[in-house]
């Protein structure tokens, strides 16, 4: 049984899937209008890891996420650049792409695109101004929040206490700060489509809701996103379906920050990191593991010294699938499922283990302890000569490829200078000569090679 802490209940619930099984699961997405910096990267690395994690415990997982293709700060750079709003959402969905590729994030099953359900946005208003909780001003239609008795749900706030905090925006004709536009007229020179209730295109909020409910159905299982999209932007998600009398998500999970200092990352304050800089410089798989390694629910730090910590937790278990010569268990594209492992006893204990980490409410860090644990109960194995050394190598790298962070064996060709000075190194280790051992070593890491002690001798690998 899967358990997540659901926004909607304030509280870690079991997951029921609306269909014995499956999986609906909606992902908010991108706005492409600048590179992804390491906050659209934690997020993307999180919900992979579930979906992942999902499909590995059985479950069939339809993973659906979103691209804005049309929003102000796209229009605001397409002017700025003298480009069309298209070609600038074209840029940036292909850099948005790139990254994700690099640090080994599936593809979703459908990226739909806010431009081609503008038909459907336009329905969907049409309808909410009939049942009279939409209003049209000057410019534009707004949503009427006051008539959603429980708005504020997933804020864990009542209407009251939102609107005392509310900023106030000089809109002509807004009823309450909290409203919020459905529809916004046409601006000379700004893309627009043709509506019953005048031209213009779609605020931000409405298009989720169309998308996710014409891919998944009504009663989807689990709408997820960042901590920042839980209000107001999935509450007046929410709010709309409610308005429509449509059942929608039946639960609400949100990964947390990342920060800089006490500030979370954002392009607004101007305090980001591009995904592009981090992984021209760092192995991607780093960063897997440090988000594997924080709670997803909780705020992370990524700097020179949480990446380099998990770089050297990354070389140990390289350093595993070296000695055991372990198959590749992930891949952007690559699933695995735990009824296809042939599982030793050492094996199968260690999977319940991890499981029930996972099952609830994701505990990645302890599943990862529990993972280098096992690791260790590995070497130890094999100094010992074990034969069920093996075995636990095995399981732990299927368990790594179920989380999507893929080992390399590191193995390369071996000189034959290199092999000489090995055999060297070996023989005055033999005989205890420490300080030729040390020497043919340094000779060795001059070569480029990185030097690892065995029970069978040294062995070479390149970092």
């Amino acid at each position: 049984m899967i358990r997540l802490f659901d926004a909607s209940a304030g509280a870690v619930v079991d997951i029921v899937p609306r269909d014995e099984g499956r999986l609906g699961v909606y992902v908010c997405g991108p706005t492409v209008y600048d590179l992804p910096h390491l906050g659209h990267g934690r997020l993307a690395l999180v919900w992979d890891v579930a979906r992942r994690w999902w499909t590995f415990a059985g479950y069939d997982v339809r993973f659906v996420s979103n691209v804005t293709d049309l929003d102000d700060k796209i229009i605001e750079r397409a002017d700025r650049e003298k480009a069309t709003e298209g070609d600038i959402a074209a840029t940036y969905e292909t850099a948005w792409w790139a990254a994700l590729d690099l640090l080994g994030v599936a593809r979703p099953d459908a990226t739909p695109h806010a431009t081609a359900y503008v038909r459907e946005m336009i329905d969907l208003i049409e309808e909410l101004l009939e049942r009279d909780v939409a209003y049209s001003t000057d410019d534009g239609v707004y949503f009427d929040v006051a008539k959603v008795p429980d708005y504020g749900l997933l804020a864990g706030q009542p209407l009251e206490n939102l609107r005392a905090g509310a900023r106030v925006e000089v809109v002509a004709d807004k009823r309450s700060p909290l409203d919020f536009a459905l529809w916004k007229a046409a601006i000379f020179g700004e893309p627009s489509w043709a509506a019953p209730f005048g031209p213009g295109r779609p605020g931000w909020h409405t298009e989720c809701v169309v998308m996710s409910l014409g891919l998944l159905g009504e009663g989807f299982d689990l709408h997820c996103g960042g901590q920042d999209l839980r209000f107001p932007h999935h509450e007046n998600e929410r709010a709309q379906a409610a308005a429509l009398g449509l059942p929608f998500a039946r639960h609400w999970a949100h990964s947390g920050w990342v920060m800089v200092g006490e500030d979370k990352m954002s392009k607004s304050l101007g305090n980001y990191t591009t995904l592009s800089d981090l992984l021209a410089s760092h192995d991607p798989r780093a960063y897997r593991l440090l988000v594997l390694r924080s709670h997803y629910r909780q705020p992370i730090e990524v700097s020179p010294a949480t990446l380099a910590d998990a770089e050297r937790a990354l070389a140990r278990l390289d350093g595993l699938s070296r000695r055991f010569s372990l198959p590749a268990f992930a891949g952007p594209s690559r699933f695995t499922r735990a009824d296809a492992i042939s599982w030793s006893e050492e094996g199968e204990e260690l999977r319940a283990r991890v499981a029930a980490l996972l099952d609830d409410d994701l505990d990645t860090p302890g599943a990862v302890a529990a993972l280098f644990e096992a690791l260790g109960r590995a070497h130890a194995l094999a100094d010992a000569e074990d034969d069920r050394a093996g075995d636990l190598a095995n399981a732990i790298g299927v368990l790594l490829g179920a989380l999507g962070l893929s080992l390399r064996a590191g193995a390369a060709e071996v000189d034959q200078e290199s092999a000489r000075l090995v055999a060297a190194r070996d023989a005055a280790r033999t005989r205890r000569d420490w300080a030729a051992a040390d020497h043919y070593r340094d000779e060795l890491v001059a070569r480029g090679w990185v030097v690892e002690d065995g029970p069978t001798g040294t062995r070479l690998h390149r970092a």
